[in-house]
């Protein structure tokens, strides 16, 4: 109870300090351009309690400064002294507030890159049928962190490697790069991890490697959640553009089932073409989830469905808040209009860019089949906090 008084105090004295004006980001290879709120479509009509109440999740970690909100660019001073105030509101604030609260703290500007607005595509929680223990028809593992993995993310820290070096960057002489995927599928990794669950198809052992979560369903009738671990460090290929690159199909073309259904119905190739990616993904059992809470993203709380997003966190905070506004596939035929406040949670390794986002669309197989249908250009707006002025360059 202490520690919320003295945040409302904080908080309540930080936002008289920095309320009135927005530094502009600087974020290479992107314009950044300010806009007022009201000509961000359909603004006002949004239902700003919903991201209050993502962003304010958020805040928590923020405020603390843990590992995981610290993995991404770092909060600026600024940003933890919104979420101060954040924390000093009740959880549900009603719309007209929490709208209010977004436009007293945060500045907005529109983000583009050479090849126009920006990127939106969809991601969910799958679930599976799958077994603690290997038996003749759960026999794919979904394998835990190893115990000698070095991480070259943001946010590790690593004796003899620079904190924030990431793969892309130059490794220090004498580091020893993780195994790839085709290695560790070999064994290379055996002794250093272990199974925490099987699965039926590699097929489904890819698309949780693909979505970083998921809910296993035991022959038992229990259910367990797992969440990403960590990973390799390797490099990233998608592994459907091989599959449009092998069979000539337009990327319009390539939804997920197509992409599934292919992966399934040619296991030979499959399989050679699922090792090119070097990318390896390691897991956790959630045990510390409720049923009804959404998977951790990278940020390490609980993501929200419609309102949370990976974004590229060498460009961004986890916790800013953005703008969304383009069209929606729907799985029937037809399309639905996007236009949204969402909050940055998460990441991934195709993620990458400063205009680039993965929105979370919910759990099982119906938010699967939205989420696969998403690959859409969208107006990237991020609400920038005001009188917050980038570090060294970064925002």
């Amino acid at each position: 109870m202490r520690r919320i008084v003295g945040a409302a105090l904080l908080g309540s004295l930080a936002t008289w300090g920095f309320a009135a004006v927005a530094a502009s980001p600087e974020v290479p290879g992107a314009s950044v351009v300010p806009v007022p709120y009201e000509q961000l479509a359909g603004w006002a009509a949004d239902d700003h309690a919903a991201p209050f109440r993502t962003f304010r999740r958020s805040c928590i970690d923020i405020a603390q400064g843990t590992a995981a909100a610290q993995s991404a660019v770092p909060a600026s001073e600024p940003l933890v002294g919104i979420c101060l105030d954040a924390l000093a509101e009740p959880e549900t604030l009603e719309p007209a507030l929490a709208r209010r609260f977004f436009e007293r703290h945060f500045q907005p500007f529109e983000v583009t890159v050479s090849n126009g607005r920006g990127f939106l595509t969809g991601y969910y929680e799958p679930e599976f049928a799958g077994s603690v223990l290997p038996t003749a028809e759960f026999k794919i593992p979904l394998l835990a962190r190893p115990d000698d993995l070095v991480s070259l993310e943001p946010g590790d820290t690593v004796p003899g490697v620079p904190p924030g070096l990431t793969a892309a960057r130059k490794i220090p002489t004498g580091f020893e790069p993780y195994p790839e995927r085709a290695a560790i599928e070999d064994g290379a990794v055996d002794g250093h991890t272990a199974s925490i669950v099987y699965l039926r198809e590699p097929t489904d052992a890819f698309v949780i490697h693909v979505q970083g979560s998921a809910r296993i369903r035991l022959p038992d009738g229990r259910s367990v959640r797992v969440a990403y671990a960590g990973r390799n460090g390797q490099p990233y290929t998608s592994v459907a553009r091989l599959v449009m690159e092998r069979l000539g199909v337009r990327p319009a073309d390539m939804t997920a089932d197509v992409l599934t259904d292919w992966l399934k119905s040619n296991p030979t190739e499959a399989r050679e073409l699922l090792r090119r990616n070097r990318s390896y993904i390691f897991f956790r059992l959630a045990e510390e989830l409720d049923p009804d809470d959404g998977p951790i993203g990278a940020a390490g709380i609980s993501v929200s469905p419609g309102r949370s997003v990976a974004i590229d966190r060498t460009v961004w905070s986890y916790g800013l808040p953005i703008w969304l506004e383009g069209e929606l596939p729907e799985p029937g035929g037809g399309r639905t209009m996007l236009r949204r406040l969402v909050v940055a949670q998460d990441t991934g390794s195709a993620i990458v860019g400063p205009a680039r986002a993965d929105l979370f669309v919910g759990s099982g197989e119906e938010a699967g089949a939205r989420a696969g249908l998403i690959r859409e250009p969208v107006r990237f707006v991020v609400l920038w906090p005001k009188q917050d002025g980038p570090a060294s360059g970064t925002p």
